[in-house]
């Protein structure tokens, strides 16, 4: 169930046995749902999921999770066409890693599962340049960065920190 103030969307996965058979997936239904919100400006907040790479990467099989990985950067352009159109703000980061990493180093065969290598965490803003971002982040601090850049306080409950640094 949503939140107070919450909304939710769904877009409904591809009926396939397995995804690299449609490593496009929902990506583009996905990306026409949050650029509608976006262009709407009906919400302060948007937080999207585009489980391409990690789907289609789980096969293990190389073609199909350049396909996938190819059609969420498209994806990740469009939606970033509207963010910037609004003056907003966007980032883009992974709770984990999986199409970086196709062959097991040790085995030689398809790598399959998630990996525990360095994720991104990358923010597209107007204001951009204000601003850098401490090395060596975590998961827990995606939520305080994002309260840091609506002007909110961070609950005493988290953990992490924002991660901005000003500049000058």
């Amino acid at each position: 169930q949503p939140f107070p103030g919450e909304d939710r969307a769904l877009v409904q996965s591809p009926k396939v046995a397995t995804y690299d058979l449609k490593p496009e997936m929902s990506a583009a239904g996905i990306a026409d749902t949050v650029v509608k919100a976006v262009e709407d400006g009906t919400f302060d907040v948007i937080i999207m999921n585009f489980a391409n790479a990690d789907m289609v990467g789980h096969s293990g099989k190389l073609e199909p999770t350049i396909k996938a990985v190819e059609t969420v950067d498209a994806c990740l352009g469009r939606i970033e066409l509207a963010v910037r159109s609004k003056g907003g703000a966007m980032l883009i980061t992974a709770d984990h890693g999986n199409a970086e990493m196709m062959i097991d180093p040790v085995s030689g065969g398809p790598h399959t599962y998630h990996t525990t290598n360095p994720v991104p965490f990358i923010v597209v803003a107007e204001n951009s340049k204000q601003f850098t971002l401490k090395p060596g982040g975590s998961l827990r601090d995606i939520s305080p960065t994002i309260l840091g850049m609506l002007g909110l306080p961070e609950p005493n409950e988290m953990t992490g920190t924002d991660l901005r640094v000003k500049l000058g």
